[in-house]
């Protein structure tokens, strides 16, 4: 964490350097601070900084491509209102992710994906209650199958458990 402290802070090294504080300067501040810490990896590098950082940007990639989807579902049917294929329900997801953050993470990007969002977790943080627009003829273990092999897995690669 203390090594991605440390590339924000070259990334607006950087940008004061050029005295343009735009987005574009501080992200390639940002590549720039990457660059130099990967090059000092071997003297500096303790918590395997460059493996993370390609796991998160794989997780955002990979949760719009999520939205995208899911996006593109929910408007299909809004669109087109004589034909609803929305069979909703509530699907109580089993969570192997236990840390607070991780089942805050994975909560929030259920939310925000449309067409599912989390109601609760239970008491013992086992499960997770989540309102699904779209359960395909009744098959609950399909929703869950589906975000138990895509968001949870991709979180507990990125956060651990």
């Amino acid at each position: 964490m203390t090594l991605f402290l440390l590339n924000i802070v070259l990334a607006f090294i950087w940008a004061a350097i050029n005295g343009t504080f735009s987005i574009a300067s501080v992200l390639i501040g940002f590549l720039l601070g990457y660059i130099i810490i990967w090059i000092a990896s071997p003297v500096i590098d303790h918590d395997d900084y460059h493996r993370k950082l390609w796991l998160i940007v794989a997780l955002i990639f990979y949760f719009l491509k999520e939205l995208f989807i899911s996006s593109l579902r929910v408007a299909k049917d809004v669109l087109t209102p004589g034909e609803f294929k929305m069979k909703s329900g509530i699907v109580a997801l089993p969570l192997e992710v236990k840390s607070d953050f991780a089942i805050t993470f994975l909560a929030n990007m259920i939310s925000l994906t449309p067409g599912t969002l989390s109601l609760d977790v239970s008491e013992d943080r086992s499960k997770l209650f989540i309102h699904a627009m779209y359960i395909d003829n009744g098959d609950v273990e399909s929703v869950r199958r589906e975000l138990k092999n895509g968001m949870e897995q991709k979180v507990i690669t990125t956060f651990g458990r």
